[in-house]
């Protein structure tokens, strides 16, 4: 990639900030696991896979912080944690990162290393974890590929690229993975309002990999649609039921009823850390309430009516019988279900 959502460097996290762009790359750099828990928060980095990679390294920083006090290692890194899981709610990767790193360092106290040696070892396992996502996306991406046609025009909503995770992405990572397999592919991205990570981010991506790219507003597909202009539409996932309901950016679950009504496929793109088995199904599955002033302003001016009651959830949840089938690094479930998605972890 010609740019880089998050990495280590120097002993610290380094986050390009993805509130601005695409007007300046600007890389910020993160000393502590409360910056690093900041910047989730707060939109710096953003995305499923790439939030449980920040998660992940914020960790790392928790238990180098906590080796600086080896009499109080335990409560430091503890700390630490729940600092970072209390950031967003949605996302089950930044669970499952941090819950990765909790059984790394109880494994090596258990082991009787010492603070510095396990601050050293949550170091290694947070560039793992990154190094895993990048490739887990190149396999993800290869998976749904073979469901792209030569000449497809693919719709896709918000940002499940590069940005979103370690490199590569998700539903991006799909349409890459066709493109370098010598398909003709164009994408209709969906502006995504109110944070337009469809118009910022995942255009921006393509504009830089050469990929042919429209912006439209969210409330242009349905007609796109009906003129026969989109051939599927794929999407990613902040969290999967197990069931295969799939919770994805607000404005999701509509274009999932519109694909469904003409008859489109639906597709989303997520890997297995992304799929909760321990939730049922998508009412289960916490719904992010944000701002309200990301939906009355626009680049800091108010457009909303001052006192104007607003409400804005961050995510919808779209329900499997819309999916047509969820691509995954160890294969597809087709259609996405219980005994579809179980199989999958017996690969």
């Amino acid at each position: 990639m010609s740019f880089s959502t998050i990495e280590w460097r120097n002993g610290a996290v380094v986050m390009i900030d993805q509130r601005l762009l695409p007007g300046r790359e600007i890389y910020n750099t993160y000393p502590d696991y409360e910056g690093v828990a900041v910047a989730i928060e707060t939109m710096v980095i953003r995305g499923a896979p790439a939030i449980g990679i920040a998660a992940a390294m914020g960790a790392a920083l928790a238990a180098r912080q906590a080796a600086r006090q080896p009499p109080r290692f335990r409560e430091i890194f503890q700390a630490g944690c729940d600092r970072l899981l209390r950031t967003r709610p949605t996302a089950v990767n930044l669970a499952w990162a941090l819950d990765r790193m909790k059984k790394l360092v109880a494994g090596l106290e258990a082991a009787g290393k010492s603070p510095a040696e396990i601050a050293d070892a949550c170091e290694a396992e947070g560039r793992r974890v990154l190094e895993e996502d990048i490739e887990i996306n190149r396999r993800m991406g290869a998976v749904g590929a073979a469901f792209l046609n030569d000449d497809d025009t693919v719709l896709t909503h918000c940002n499940a690229g590069a940005l979103a995770t370690g490199g590569y992405g998700t539903a991006l990572g799909v349409i890459r993975a066709a493109v370098e397999a010598g398909k003709k592919i164009s994408v209709i991205a969906d502006e995504t309002r109110p944070f337009l990570q469809g118009a910022r981010l995942t255009a921006w991506e393509l504009m830089k990999d050469n990929i042919p790219v429209t912006l439209i507003t969210d409330n242009m597909a349905g007609l796109f649609m009906k003129q026969g202009r989109i051939d599927c539409v794929v999407v990613g996932a902040d969290r999967v039921a197990a069931n295969g309901d799939a919770a994805n950016k607000i404005g999701t679950y509509s274009v999932a009823v519109l694909a469904e009504k003409h008859r489109l496929p639906f597709y989303v793109a997520a890997p297995l850390s992304t799929i909760d088995l321990d939730c049922p199904d998508g009412d289960q599955i916490p719904i992010e309430q944000r701002d309200p002033n990301e939906v009355a302003c626009l680049f800091g001016t108010r457009i909303a009516p001052a006192d104007c009651c607003i409400l804005n959830p961050a995510f919808d949840v779209t329900p499997a019988p819309l999916i047509r089938a969820l691509f995954t690094e160890a294969g597809v479930a087709e259609p996405p279900n219980n005994s579809t998605i179980a199989a999958l972890f017996k690969t």
